[in-house]
């Protein structure tokens, strides 16, 4: 009988045991900051998107959630006047945020830069370097399309990429998603890591995005044409920052087919149409958006008051205007002249399509 007693005890043990394991809870921190100011905030509502706890930052920043199950979440933090902010997590144990930036709403670079602060200098590198929340780590790689009538794709990078994304509306950012961009349509599909479906969200409700270019693991970033003018209209897709500051170099990506010339008779040519893509370069002048002139008279012309020493500076270090990667050396130099300069990755620039 003790036998068959002791037998039962262990399992019982065994049986609790495996019940704490899956209802093991964890706390969930992170401290808040004025992206304006750098100043602590306080009162900001934390919310976790179907779970029944939530938290209040307290006066130095920081806030708690705890009681907090194993499990993928959307988090949510609002704080009047400021852009609201969402990402996914990933809860696996206790987990610390680290420093997440807010920013006033309508609060823009003071340097006229084409990317607003609010998008590339603060959350995305905290959240591809440091950040543990950011779930992922791999590209996932989409399916091709079929090539018996049309030979590759419409996607800027068929590749699904981890990515920041600042909205028009609210101006809200969205952290934790994997997306990829189809020129065709003008739209963004997203999707989470750990699902096999995909949502669409359409270009024109998109401000800025970032995402990390996964053959080189650097961030991308892109602004949205509707916020420029080309030739005094506004223009459909999204431009890629090179350059930023005074006057940044950026370059669309333009995607068009090429029809087969297959010949039947002399069994000669292409039997598909091809999706082929090319870039082209501009640079941006307050609003308007210009594509790069060719001749170089027209192209120095671009550097105002500096432009000899910007003719010197080619001549000297033997660059060419119609080569990409020169534009970025010669776009780098005369944005250095200005306060606020950040430069981007060179590399970047050889990322051809």
């Amino acid at each position: 009988m003790k036998k068959y007693t002791g037998i039962l005890t262990l399992i019982l043990a065994l049986f609790f045991s495996a019940g704490e394991l899956a209802a093991q809870r964890f706390a969930l921190t992170g401290i808040l900051r004025n992206g304006a100011t750098e100043e602590l905030l306080s009162g900001a509502e934390v919310t976790i998107k179907n779970f029944a706890y939530s938290a209040l930052s307290d006066e130095s920043g920081r806030f708690v959630i705890d009681s907090v199950f194993s499990e993928n979440y959307i988090l949510n933090i609002k704080l009047n006047g400021f852009q609201s902010y969402q990402a996914q997590i990933q809860v696996k144990e206790n987990l610390n945020l680290g420093l997440i930036t807010l920013f006033p709403i309508g609060y823009e670079d003071l340097t006229g830069a084409a990317l607003q602060k609010t998008i590339r200098a603060t959350n995305i590198a905290e959240l591809f370097s440091k950040r543990p929340n950011f779930i992922g780590g791999n590209s996932i790689y989409g399916i091709p399309p079929e090539p018996k009538k049309l030979i590759g794709n419409f996607y800027l990078d068929p590749k699904w990429n981890k990515a920041s994304i600042l909205l028009y509306k609210n101006e809200e950012i969205m952290e934790g998603y994997f997306v990829r961009y189809n020129i065709s349509s003008n739209t963004f599909e997203l999707r989470s890591e750990n699902s096999d479906e995909a949502t669409t969200i359409p270009g024109l409700r998109v401000r800025n995005i970032v995402w990390i270019d996964s053959e080189h693991n650097v961030p991308r970033y892109f602004v949205n044409g509707m916020d420029f003018k080309d030739e005094g209209s506004p223009i459909a897709g999204f431009f890629e920052v090179l350059v930023d500051g005074k006057s940044p170099l950026v370059r669309r990506t333009i995607a068009s087919i090429k029809e087969s010339n297959y010949n039947t008779a002399l069994m000669v040519g292409n039997r598909n149409d091809e999706v082929v893509k090319r870039f082209v370069f501009y640079y941006i002048s307050g609003k308007d958006v210009v594509e790069i002139p060719q001749k170089k008279k027209g192209f120095y012309a671009i550097f105002g008051e500096i432009s000899e020493e910007m003719e010197t500076f080619v001549n000297v270090n033997q660059l060419s205007v119609n080569n990409p990667a020169h534009l970025f050396s010669i776009f780098s130099e005369y944005n250095s002249k200005f306060e606020g300069f950040d430069p981007l990755l060179q590399k970047l620039i050889d990322n051809q399509p």
